[in-house]
């Protein structure tokens, strides 16, 4: 399964969230994916591949400090990468991909 860059918008108002602190974006873009994930019936456990966009590689430590609350064992293969700019001007967006019966 091929999820789609996540961004920290609010699933209920599909709006960004108003914390724009990069770990509340962090925490809020993987909660995205997760719910794409659930919905589909998978999990953050079926995911195998990991890529993270970033406005700023400075914010790096904080995203990973985040990351591994939702990835706490046999974590997946991630890449990170700086990038010029992101849709809406946010600090972060990340994909996934991951194995699903």
């Amino acid at each position: 399964m091929f999820v789609s860059g996540q961004i920290p918008l609010d699933p209920a108002t599909g709006q960004l969230i108003e914390d724009k602190s990069v770990r509340a974006q962090t925490r809020q873009s993987l909660l995205n994916l997760q719910g794409i994930l659930t919905g589909a019936g998978a999990s953050m456990r079926d995911v195998v591949k990991v890529t993270i966009y970033l406005d700023d590689m400075g914010n790096f430590k904080e995203v990973n400090g985040i990351y591994a609350e939702f990835f706490r064992n046999s974590p997946p293969a991630r890449a990170t990468v700086q990038v010029a700019g992101l849709p809406l001007g946010v600090a972060i967006e990340i994909e996934c991909i991951a194995l699903v019966d």
